[in-house]
């Protein structure tokens, strides 16, 4: 067996996120004097994405997303001095320090320097999860969790590029290191500073008292540029609560040293000055034993101020200001600043004062400053304010709606994806695949369809349904659109486009017929074809008509600017070009054998008076390519045979494989599109100089034949294809993309551009005029999102009602009923405190109520604030009934006495009487430190009234450990209860128990079962197989894997093989050898008699590993599917990170033997970007086995076009084919 791995969606999530000038400044803005643009690189696991503001949208766009092969660790950023652009320093786990320059010309990022120092892997004592760089570019420093340290100077040569040192060291030896940065020093020394704790005494004290006398110190580390050497200067005792070190700005800017957050404190330190404390104020419901700890620093610098913006664990943010005079701080004010959800990383962006909040669950956000938080009237903490004789008081707040910030763009994440399931529950075309993501108030169950989102920004209906629409400008200088042109059967309908869209009648456009094309001719005159002739209007609105001869009519047109072909009933052409004073001339006839089915013209080249290619397509299932030549026009250059008659041809002009952001760099080629009328897109390259036609594709789009209509994307030339669902074509960090949209079918279509909307699309479906939006490009999925209360777990498919049940539940948490008292409590206290100090102002008081979900001016959304803490070992748990079509939720209980679900299926027994019932496990009362504690499990078993839209409980039983996974066998419930298997039939007030096995080593996570197997996962030793024998009613183990395996998630394959996916982020297939498996069938004992004599404490056989691949993530669920119609079944899976992805089996031994090979030749010519060997990667704890790397595959076409050739060269194909058996692939999955 051998497997294609894809990502079908990229990691979501977000380790870690820093802000730069990458880009740097174009001539334009040096020239100008005005601020470079800038980016915000985001680590999403193994995923390197760069992110820009449109300024267009208001909306951050991906600029790049790159694989880099390796766990990227930590970024930073630095610009060496006089320099216009910045370079990016990533710290991964591949042993090596890489420095990365962005090239905007060719939209990629060049590696500049590799300096390997240590083994790959994530190791603490191997440098790459810490980096500070030395704000003006001279030093960097790359850390490890313990003991080592590196510096490297950086430097420039004569031809002004970027050096670098030998690394010099500043190892200590039994040293954790928490923090580090680096100090704003201006052009003194570079000096970094670090939160260590030596570990020596607590790892030689048995009795752990070192330990808990062990002391966090402050140590300054500083690199003296003229000896080359670090040397460490400073090591102070500091809070043992410390976590975080923020650079305080200097060198005339401010007053240098560091901000360092501690449990309920800020501290601001610098060598020789004495230390200045403030304490965190605290949410007013919080218990006292919670500390109040910050997790993200951002720094917003001006010319003639600066401020640090610090987070929470909780979400608060607090602005932070430092009193000073010169080099002297004389105070730290801490000052309640907003509320967003906790974050991995925030960023401020200079361009439009806009804060960038990479969350740590659920979507990212980007948010713009309202204000700076000036009121004096926010609570505040301060060393003079709060300190006493008793020490520091804690200063409490309420938190309120957004003041300060308003959330303008939201980045969809799907991280943490808990669980998945792909059905097709809406009765449409393809599957949807539904996940459970989030983490507590922000959890949502997510329905992915693979497709672009659509913002429909006006419909209207029509006094009847439309066959086509056009839009058309008065000049071709025009920035929009001037009229829509919608025709009916018998009439043609114009609407102009202002401030509002009206119906106008002296457009001299001829209303009584229906239209075949309306268009802009030459550079300011109109033309609109109708079935009897052509009517051409002038700009001083002279109308010239040429009509058809005889009785005949117009049946199809083609066009571009400059030239019009028609096709006349029997099958005879007529072509007319466009002279120099704007008339519209016949030039030649020609006719057809037949009649002719559709009409295109290539759009005319830059600098070229006319295009020469015009295709026809005929009946007789051909395709020919006639010249527009003078000298030989209209006679055939090329034919190319198709499966079917094609419906409609669309010529569009496709950019290179690699270009930059706009591609202007590059050739185009251009491409003929082709819909058949058995709904297939034929699609094939037309040579520029002979016309000649290669390199066909095609791709089935649905039902119904294409129709095919050009439109603008990113400002580039498009294809919209209307099928049964639309499709939209177009180029994507140099990459052809062929997607879906979202929406419903349509009839026409055309491109729309406006003051109000610059690039969306018009089109028409039933009796309604349809405006919109094509967002986010470049995705695979739209989701949709319905909002859940606790953090999902574990849900199911009810199939025939297709509703969906799930399991939500959350650990130190109030339920829903004690919620709600707190907050009216929080509120009405917060109101008595505004009536009695003025000084404390009402938590919403002049926040805005509406923003972000804020119902009025006194609630605020749990999803914006987070859930109110409780006791660590409450939980809170639900179950839910969810209507997928309409969203709403049918039945929801709470679970009480401190019950937690986390395993359901249903399940079907012998007795018929209740028909499908719910079982759901639950864990009261579960602890997991100091040490692990257990006051009970239960099995719960409810029915389904109401048809299925709500639960009543039909009685629950209590098991002695935690019931995980739960799973229908032969009209009986199988249980994992820890490390038992128990089998289970239905009683009146509880299951009864029938028979079980005790013999697995840890815990039972997964049960599959397939006819009289039951395969289950351990969560430490793998797969186990299983039988059940009826007539002995015994279950025992005959197979087992050798290898131990931290099982997070496992799918059944077939009758021998499972999918299993452990922690480490691996994906493997284990199977049973086939020559064992036919011996246990046949054997009349089902291989019992091997059980009974055991083998080296495990199973008599031993399954095999046949798969092995590392994924880099952890992988939580899997799950055997097929995502579209004729497509090859997958195993879909996804990851912590929210990365969706598949694995198809290889049909053909030459499809293996040929991506393979691409394979071997892209690790040779295109190694991974953080220097990490990707075959290493790939094998990181077991050798990988059988699986292509179909991400590494895929940068193919973004390689150079030298280099494409050459590996084309190698595997005897052509650029085209390899490109050709990619998309194929791909199309096989989605």
């Amino acid at each position: 067996m051998y497997l294609y791995s894809l990502t079908l969606q990229r990691a979501t999530g977000a380790v870690c996120a820093v802000i730069g000038s990458f880009s740097g400044r174009d001539a334009k803005k040096a020239a100008s004097g005005s601020a470079s643009t800038q980016e915000i690189a985001v680590a999403r696991g193994s995923t390197l994405d760069l992110l820009r503001l449109d300024p267009e949208t208001g909306r951050l766009r991906t600029l790049l997303s790159v694989d880099v092969f390796s766990a990227i660790r930590s970024l930073a950023q630095f610009r060496l001095t006089g320099a216009s652009k910045d370079y990016l320093v990533v710290g991964s786990d591949s042993g090596r320090l890489v420095i990365l320059e962005y090239s905007p010309d060719r939209n990629r990022l060049d590696k500049v320097h590799q300096e390997t120092f240590g083994k790959s892997g994530c190791r603490r004592i191997v440098p790459g999860q810490l980096l500070a760089v030395d704000p003006k570019g001279r030093a960097l420093c790359i850390a490890a969790l313990e003991k080592q340290k590196l510096v490297y100077v950086l430097n420039r040569d004569a031809a002004a590029c970027l050096t670098i040192s030998a690394p010099l060291e500043a190892h200590k030896s039994n040293t954790l290191t928490f923090s580090l940065t680096a100090l704003d020093c201006g052009f003194d020394n570079p000096i970094f500073a670090a939160i260590e704790l030596e570990d020596a005494e607590s790892d030689r004290d048995p009795t752990g008292q070192a330990a808990n006398q062990a002391q966090k110190v402050l140590t300054f580390y500083e690199l003296d540029l003229g000896l080359n050497h670090v040397s460490r200067k400073a090591s102070e005792p500091i809070d043992n609560g410390a976590n975080l070190l923020v650079t305080v700005p200097g060198g005339g800017d401010g007053p240098s040293g560091v901000l360092v957050c501690c449990d309920n404190f800020v501290l601001y330190r610098n060598q020789g000055h004495p230390e200045v404390r403030a304490v965190i104020p605290r949410r007013a419901d919080l218990p006292a034993e919670r500390g109040v700890l910050i997790v993200a620093a951002a720094t917003h610098r001006q010319k003639t101020l600066f401020f640090f913006l610090l987070q929470t664990e909780y979400g608060d943010i607090f602005k932070v200001d430092l009193e000073h005079s010169g080099d002297t701080v004389t105070g730290l004010r801490i000052k309640y600043f907003d509320t967003v959800p906790v974050t991995s990383a925030i960023c401020v962006l200079r361009s439009g004062f806009l804060l960038f909040a990479a969350s740590e669950f659920g979507n990212h956000a980007l948010y713009q400053f309202r204000d700076i938080g000036r009121d004096a009237d926010v609570e505040t903490s301060s060393a003079t304010l709060m300190e006493t004789e008793e020490g520091f008081q804690p200063v409490f707040f309420q938190p309120r709606a957004l003041k300060n910030l308003m959330r303008i763009d939201d980045i969809e994440s799907l991280m943490p994806v808990m669980d998945m399931r792909v059905a097709n529950l809406f009765d449409e075309e393809t599957p949807q695949i539904f996940t459970a993501c989030g983490h507590g108030p922000r959890s949502t169950l997510r329905i992915l369809r693979p497709g672009l989102a659509i913002s429909e920004m006006a419909r209207s209906v029509l006094p009847a349904e439309p066959i086509a629409v056009w839009t058309v400008k008065k000049n071709i200088n025009d920035m929009f659109d001037a009229y829509i042109v919608v025709s009916f059967a018998n009439a043609t309908l114009v609407l102009s486009i202002g401030e509002t869209i009206e119906e106008v009648s002296d457009s001299q456009f001829l209303d009584t017929t229906h239209s075949l094309s309306v268009t802009l001719l030459g550079e300011d005159s109109l033309m609109q074809v109708h079935p009897n002739g052509i009517r051409h209007i002038r700009e001083d609105g002279r109308v010239n008509e040429w009509r058809t001869p005889g009785k005949k009519t117009i049946t199809k047109v083609g066009s571009n600017r400059l030239q019009v072909v028609i096709a006349l009933s029997g099958g005879e052409l007529i072509y007319f070009e466009m002279d120099m004073t704007g008339q519209l001339m016949e030039v030649e006839k020609q006719d057809m054998s037949g009649d002719v089915a559709c009409l295109a013209i290539a759009p005319v080249p830059e600098g070229r008076q006319r295009s020469r290619f015009l295709a026809v397509g005929s009946y007789d299932n051909t395709i020919r390519i006639l010249s527009l030549d003078p000298d030989d026009c209209l006679q055939p250059l090329s034919v190319q045979s198709v499966s079917s008659a094609p419906e409609s041809l669309l010529f569009l002009e496709v950019q290179a494989s690699v270009g930059g952001e706009d591609g202007a760099d590059y050739p185009a080629n251009l491409f003929l599109n082709a819909g058949l009328q058995n709904g297939v897109l034929f699609r094939t390259n037309v040579d520029m100089v002979t016309g000649q036609l290669s390199d066909t594709r095609s791709r089935f789009l649905g039902l119904r034949p294409p129709k095919l209509f050009p439109c603008i994307v990113s400002h580039r030339q498009a294809m919209l294809c209307l099928s049964s669902r639309p499709w939209l074509g177009y180029i994507h960090q140099g990459h052809f993309l062929l997607t879906p949209l979202s929406c419903d079918t349509l009839e026409s279509a055309a491109s729309f551009s406006s003051d109000q909307c610059s690039e969306g699309v018009v089109a028409v479906a039933g009796d309604a005029l349809h405006i919109f939006t094509i967002e986010r490009l470049g995705e695979t999925f739209n989701e949709t999102a319905i909002p859940l209360r606790y953090t999902p777990r574990k849900f199911v498919i009810l199939p025939k009602k297709k509703y969906i049940a799930v399991i939500e539940s959350d650990k130190g948490a109030f339920n829903a009923e004690e919620r709600e008292a707190a907050k009216k409590e929080c509120l009405e206290a917060s109101g008595a405190v505004e009536d009695g100090n003025a000084n404390n102002a009402d938590p919403m008081e002049n926040g805005d109520g509406q923003e972000n979900g804020a119902e009025d001016g006194n609630t605020f959304p749990d999803e914006q604030y987070g859930y109110p803490k409780a006791e660590s070992e409450r939980w809170v748990s639900c179950i839910r009934i969810l209507d997928p079509r309409s969203r709403d939720t049918t039945c929801l209980l709470e679970l009480q006495d401190n019950e937690a679900a986390v395993s359901i299926c249903t399940v079907n027994f012998h007795d018929k009487e209740h028909g499908t019932l719910l079982a759901v496990g639950t864990a009261k009362g579960l602890q997991f430190w100091p040490k692990r504690t257990l006051a009970g499990g239960f099995i719960h078993i409810y029915k389904f009234v109401e048809d299925g839209r709500s639960l009543e409980l039909l009685h629950k039983t209590q098991v002695e450990e935690v019931p995980l996974v739960l799973c229908q066998f032969q009209g009986r419930l199988l249980a994992g209860v820890g490390s038992v298997l128990r089998l289970y039939d239905l009683g009146k007030r509880k299951l009864l128990r029938k028979c079980e096995n005790k013999l697995f080593l840890k815990t039972i996570v997964s049960i599959h079962t397939y006819r009289d197997r039951i395969y289950v996962g351990d969560m430490q030793e793998s797969f186990h197989y299983c039988k059940y024998r009826r007539d002995e009613n015994q279950l025992y183990i005959f197979a087992d894997d050798s290898v131990p395996r931290w099982l997070t998630a496992a799918q059944h394959i077939d009758f021998d093989t499972m999918a299993g996916a452990d922690k480490l982020g691996n994906i493997y297939f284990a199977r049973l050898p086939k020559d064992i498996s036919d011996e246990i069938e046949e054997d009349p004992t089902g291989g019992k008699i091997n059980w009974e004599q055991g083998k080296l404490n495990g199973a008599p056989n031993k399954v095999e590993e046949i798969v092995q691949f590392h994924v880099g993530d952890v992988v939580t669920c899997l799950q055997k599917a097929c995502l579209i119609p004729g497509g090859g079944e997958c195993l879909i899976y996804g990851t912590v990170m929210g990365s969706v992805g598949a694995l198809l089996a290889f049909t053909s031994r030459e499809d293996v033997d040929f991506f393979s090979h691409l394979e071997m030749h892209l690790r040779q010519e295109h190694p991974p970007l953080c220097g990490r060997d990707h075959m290493a990667y790939r094998s990181a704890y077991f050798p990988v086995k059988d699986v292509i790397d179909g991400d590494l595959c895929e940068q193919y076409p973004t390689l150079p076009a030298d280099m494409q050739r050459k590996i084309a060269d190698e595997l005897d194909r052509t650029p085209g084919e390899i490109l050709k058996k990619l998309e194929d692939i791909r199309n096989k999955i989605i």
